[in-house]
């Protein structure tokens, strides 16, 4: 099952024709993820060929405009395609008021249950989990109250080897223990080594978004050792005090988090309008980090 992010919307305040505003899809062991829903990302879900109706949790990392002036409308088409499953939105405390006074004045009553879980961007805590995934947020340094979050899978079970399927010995219900990595003995006293019939288990990877952020050392501990860090860079270093006034961070601060958290992989977007694109955040980000790149709208990774 493959753990694979797509990038619906790479810019900051103001979208361009090339970038949307924030919002990203994460498919995880079959769970399905949407971070943040700026204005327009339901077109951007149809365009780079996201189905709405997969949708298991959205993560809204704050109230601004840019993050969640979307939520209203594709909340409205889940509905008229005729979603009944229940959704979790993990989101600022007050973002339920919002939405439920939109639908209201909009004559629009869901059918389907949502979940909300408020915060109010000082958690560290976890916000979903089940039998694949964990979920954990943890605060961020922004304007207004904001939250970041980790989607790390849990631990995988060892691989069958397919030689072995055939060993005289096996019975199915030995199966799942031999994958749990457990010995299997036999009433004739034959001991089935779990290391005999199964691989090593697949590493568990996880991913940490870090939406609008200052530069915040504080955040390294709850990032430390992901597989992949999305971390905002709205600006390159000619606009270091731009980036401090207003709460953001630059491509250089970005790449300094990624390497004291010790991450494989470093994502950057959130990008400023005054940016054609970002050849000049990824070449200074490589000056520090050079697994880093910059995201466009539409781009896939694979969180390996």
């Amino acid at each position: 099952m493959k753990f694979e992010v797509t990038i619906l919307g790479s810019s900051a305040a103001l979208p361009t024709l090339n970038r949307n505003s924030t919002a990203q899809f994460v498919t995880c062991q079959n769970r399905h993820i949407l971070i943040d829903c700026g204005e327009g990302t339901q077109l951007q879900m149809r365009k780079f060929g996201v189905r709405f109706q997969r949708l298991d949790v959205i993560l809204i990392s704050h109230l601004h405009g840019d993050h969640f002036f979307g939520l209203v409308g594709l909340l409205s088409t889940m509905r008229l395609l005729g979603r009944d499953a229940k959704l979790t939105i993990v989101c600022p405390k007050g973002l339920p008021q919002i939405i439920n006074q939109q639908l209201e004045i909009g004559f629009t009553k869901l059918d389907f249950d949502i979940n909300y879980i408020e915060l109010t961007g000082k958690e560290s805590l976890t916000v979903f989990e089940d039998k694949a995934i964990r979920i954990e947020t943890f605060p961020l340094k922004h304007r207004v109250p904001t939250n970041g979050f980790i989607i790390h899978e849990k631990e995988k079970e060892r691989g069958m080897k397919k030689e072995m399927l055939d060993h005289p010995l096996l019975k199915i219900e030995y199966i799942h223990r031999l994958k749990k990595g457990l010995d299997i003995e036999l009433s004739s006293g034959e001991l089935l080594k779990s290391v005999d019939f199964t691989d090593e288990a697949a590493a568990a990877n996880s991913y940490a978004y870090c939406s609008d952020t200052a530069y915040w050392e504080t955040l390294v501990p709850a990032i430390s050792g992901a597989t992949t860090l999305y971390h905002e860079a709205t600006f390159i270093e000619q606009h270091r005090d731009l980036a401090k006034a207003t709460f953001h961070s630059t491509a250089i601060q970005a790449a300094k988090i990624a390497q004291m958290a010790n991450v494989k992989q470093l994502l950057m977007g959130h990008l400023s309008a005054r940016y054609a694109d970002g050849s000049e955040h990824e070449k200074e980000a490589q000056s520090i980090f050079p697994n880093a790149t910059y995201v466009d709208d539409g781009m896939k990774f694979i969180i390996q």
